[in-house]
């Protein structure tokens, strides 16, 4: 997908790296926040307002550190 950039915010993981919440930005789209529900064994997203976002606090997330169901998920999200 071209121009998509995943993030994650290293203040909010876990210790373990688990529960890392992951952010997604399409050039010029929203931001979206993505965590993984163990309940519904999927990943789940919401909209960020631009108020609720603090960019500059977000780290590039390398593609070989997303996990492959986030991977097929954003897949989906972003069709083009």
């Amino acid at each position: 997908m071209k121009g998509l950039r995943v993030y994650f915010d290293l203040r909010g993981a876990d210790p373990q790296g688990e529960d890392l919440i992951f952010y997604s930005h399409l050039a010029g789209g929203p931001y979206y926040r993505w965590r993984y529900e163990e309940l519904h064994g999927e990943w789940r997203c919401s909209r960020m307002h631009a108020g609720d976002l603090v960019v500059t606090e977000l780290v590039s997330a390398p593609w070989k550190e997303i996990p492959a169901g986030l991977k097929t998920t954003l897949d989906l999200h972003y069709v083009e």
